[in-house]
């Protein structure tokens, strides 16, 4: 694969470059196996479909052709399960989530710029290891809800979305 250098320029982030040395949706850490692709979560509907409609240009088209999205505000209508189930940008900053040089969006921003075939070796093992940890969210809705009982924990569900989780199969 010829390497690609992609440059961004959105409202978080100007002139910030990276290079694609993986082929999109391959070679992936091998502890890491999300069950969901960007584009089926943005089709599935994720963050009130106001996440990342500014920065569409960076992204492949057909990841934006069917999404939920919300240009002027989130709408957690058009969440899957329906919910709002994010916490606010300001909390991931406190809380240290955030890399603000690399992916100022957080976690769903680093995972898509990881399956389009970006490395940063230190930070890719830094946000598999919080999705990793993500799975204890999924762990209390086996054991909590009756299989497919879509309203048994739907605000957890919705999370798990966010995270590459496919929890409409729980």
């Amino acid at each position: 694969m010829g390497k690609k250098i992609v440059i961004v320029n959105d409202s978080m982030q100007k002139n910030y470059t990276y290079e694609l040395v993986e082929p999109m949706g391959k070679n992936f850490d091998l502890s890491f196996k999300p069950e969901l692709t960007p584009k089926q979560m943005l089709e599935l509907g994720v963050f009130g479909g106001h996440y990342m409609t500014d920065c569409k240009k960076e992204f492949p088209k057909e990841w934006f052709e069917n999404a939920k999205i919300n240009p002027d505000k989130p709408d957690n209508t058009l969440n899957y399960f329906h919910k709002h189930a994010s916490q606010p940008l300001k909390v991931w900053k406190q809380k240290g989530w955030i890399n603000e040089k690399h992916d100022p969006r957080g976690w769903f921003q680093w995972y898509c710029r990881y399956y389009m075939g970006r490395r940063l070796p230190e930070e890719d093992t830094r946000q598999i290891k919080r999705w990793k940890a993500y799975r204890r969210h999924l762990a209390q809705v086996v054991k909590n809800c009756k299989a497919k009982d879509f309203s048994c924990r739907a605000k957890q569900r919705q999370s798990l979305l966010h995270w590459a989780y496919d929890s409409r199969k729980i």
